[in-house]
Formats: structure tokens, sequence, C-alpha cells
């Protein structure tokens, strides 16, 4: 008796029909600003209770962009989803969108949040001027883990953005932020 294969076709179908189950399983609400404003300064005090860099960098930084829960899920194709605010001093916040897509060898589903610190005017005018930044793209950002956290000082500073990863949660077999399109949206 001879077994059949699945075609790629059939193989992507599959793939297509359980990430759209697994997508209705996530709760999915635009956030009004209080709550996106609520949620991003949880973060941040979040974030500086475990990692004194990051507090030493929001000092120092231009603006801060805080991305508070991403949805991330997958099955050969995947996609992210959260909401954000971009907080600059003595401004009234700007929200945006962070999404990215991907396709390759992947299953699961998580959430966590992001931070990132833009350190220079010229990554601040880039997210104002292109109306939406995809990470890898234009101004660099070091994603910062906790060895290099230990060794970040004014003197190693060089970069225009740092992204901190938090409150990472599910299975997942990788994360990036890299690809991940940053959109401005009214709230």
């Amino acid at each position: 008796m001879q077994t059949q294969t699945p075609s790629l076709n059939t193989i992507l179908q599959i793939s297509a029909i359980a990430f759209s189950l697994a997508s209705f399983s996530l709760p999915v609400h635009a956030a009004t600003a209080e709550d996106l404003n609520r949620d991003a300064q949880q973060t941040l005090q979040t974030l500086y209770k475990t990692n004194s860099a990051a507090e030493s960098l929001s000092k120092k930084a231009k603006a801060t962009l805080v991305f508070p829960k991403i949805i991330k899920a997958g099955l050969v194709f995947g996609g992210s989803y959260g909401e954000g605010v971009l907080l600059k001093s003595m401004q009234a916040p700007s929200y945006y969108n962070s999404v990215s897509a991907s396709w390759g060898w992947q299953a699961g589903a998580e959430s966590y949040g992001y931070v990132v610190f833009l350190m220079s005017d010229k990554a601040v005018r880039y997210l104002a001027d292109t109306q939406g930044w995809e990470i890898g793209v234009g101004p660099s950002v070091v994603v910062v883990n906790e060895g290099m956290a230990k060794n970040l000082s004014s003197s190693t500073l060089k970069d225009d953005a740092y992204a901190f990863i938090l409150d990472q949660q599910g299975l997942m077999v990788s994360l990036s932020i890299e690809g991940t399109k940053i959109t401005p949206i009214k709230r």
C-alpha cells in the first residue's frame, strides 16, 4: 500500500485554517487612549523594577515607545499585533500599532510587551516623518538582553534606539521584533 504525501497547497491551507482558528481565541478589542496610557505606565514600572539599565536609558531618551501587549501566533504562517503609546516629555502621547507577519517553520502562540527608547532626534523624526517604521530599516535598533544591559553606560550608548522585550508568556520557538511595522493610529 502506497501512502500519499500531502501537497504544499494542502499544507498551506491547513496552516491558514489553524492560524485563523487560533486567532479567534485571542481577545481582540481596540484599547482606549486611557487604557493604553495606563498599561504603558504599568509596563514601564515593571521594566524599571526588573532592569535598572532601562530606567537609566529612559532619562536620556528623546522619546519612549511602549507596547504593553503584543499577541503573536503562528503555524507556518504567523503574525503579531499590539497597540502602544509614544511618550515624549511635555507633549501629549501619540498612539501606534505594531504589526508583523512571518512564514517558516513556526508553531505556537505567545504574548509579550516591548519598550523602545529613542535616543536621538533623528530616530524621533524618522518615526514621525515616515508615518510607519519597519524595525530593521531606518534608525538602528538594538534589542537589549540581560547581559548587554549590565554593560550599558553613557559612553557605550551609540545607537539610535534600544528595545527591551518583557513579560513573554506562551510558547513560540523564537522571538524577534525585526521586520515589525510600527504605524500611527488615532485614539
